[in-house]
């Protein structure tokens, strides 16, 4: 069983920059893929960014080229680096990671609030 903890989001104002982290817990880390979901009020829960193989990355339309999603093997920890936020980014953000299986995202974090306001 992979634990997956996220840090606290907040409250920032736009083209504020916030970092989500994301520690998940045993072994292979290095073997996890590891991905950040987001879900808005009154929205179905959308794929952010992902990261496999420490090297390929996938980041959606609406965050590319101001999300940036990393990790840090030695710590067992996923980041999302969230620059120039915009308050059609609140949401609360999901981490999600495969434990290695190269299957579906089974484990998930408690999820964090991001809201963007000024």
């Amino acid at each position: 069983q992979v634990q997956v903890v996220e840090t606290v989001g907040g409250l920032v104002q736009p083209a504020a920059s916030l970092r989500l982290s994301c520690v998940a817990s045993g072994p292979s880390f290095g073997t996890y893929a590891m991905a950040w979901f987001r879900q808005a009020p009154g929205k179905e829960r959308e794929i952010v960014a992902t990261n496999w193989g420490g090297v390929t990355t996938y980041h959606a339309d609406s965050v590319k080229g101001r999300f940036t999603i990393s990790r840090d093997d030695v710590k067992n920890t996923a980041y999302l680096q969230m620059n120039s936020l915009k308050p059609e980014d609140t949401a609360v953000y999901y981490c999600a990671t495969d434990g290695g299986s190269g299957e579906d995202y089974e484990y998930w974090g408690q999820g964090t609030q991001v809201t963007v306001s000024s």
